[in-house]
């Protein structure tokens, strides 16, 4: 059953600026400049959010000043973010900050290249991977097998449930890879260089050597 918050998708002050050494090389391959951001989509977000509040440059990544957004469920603790790239992504890992506490996702299970997932759709679809999320307010990297990521044109982070709490909270997603531009297939054209009668439909009532075009 639904219910209510009182809350903004945003969080008083609490900041956390220790990052993990692994994460010291992210800005060099961060991939925030290539996201779609007005296309950022989040299903059973609570109505002050949207999907893009999480989605922050790397000098925001650890920021909490209410200014800063978060995305947080709605009518349960199940949250649905796709996010979609502006050219073509080989994806190395994906950076979170979630929770406080039992507020923390239990995990996030990933879909690349699925642009329209739905709730009932991500309980039938194999996943590409998907990792467990241990608590805390840090920045965490989960490092994905770039194999199954060669060429992500979008990408669906599902949260199933959280960690004891009635909804989850998202304070940042950061992507980290290499992005080239999408190229789109040239279209080819074949023209007849002369007519062949055979070729099209005849018209109703009319000789059998007669057709819809005649020169």
């Amino acid at each position: 059953m639904p219910h209510h918050h009182d809350h903004d998708c945003a969080h008083e002050h609490d900041h956390d600026h220790d990052d993990h050494d692994s994460l010291s090389t992210g800005a060099q391959d961060n991939l925030y400049q290539y996201i779609d951001r007005a296309n950022v989509m989040a299903l059973n977000a609570d109505d002050n959010c949207k999907g893009s509040d999480a989605i922050k440059p790397w000098h925001e990544r650890t920021s909490e000043d209410k200014v800063i957004s978060f995305v947080e469920s709605e009518a349960d603790d199940q949250l649905i973010i796709r996010i979609p790239f502006t050219g073509s992504v080989k994806l190395r890992s994906v950076l979170l900050k979630t929770g406080p506490a039992d507020l923390t996702p239990l995990k996030v299970v990933l879909f690349a290249n699925e642009d329209n997932l739905d709730f009932q759709d991500v309980a039938d679809r194999k996943p590409t991977q998907e990792f467990d999320i241990a608590q805390g307010r840090e920045v965490g990297e989960y490092a994905v097998k770039t194999a199954k990521f060669p060429n992500v044109s979008s990408l669906t982070l599902f949260f199933p449930s959280s960690q004891g709490a009635e909804t989850v909270r998202i304070y940042y997603i950061g992507l980290l890879g290499t992005w080239t531009e999408r190229k789109s297939n040239p279209v080819i054209t074949v023209y007849e260089a002369q007519a062949n009668l055979a070729d099209h439909q005849k018209i109703q009532g009319t000789e059998g050597n007669f057709s819809a075009f005649q020169s």
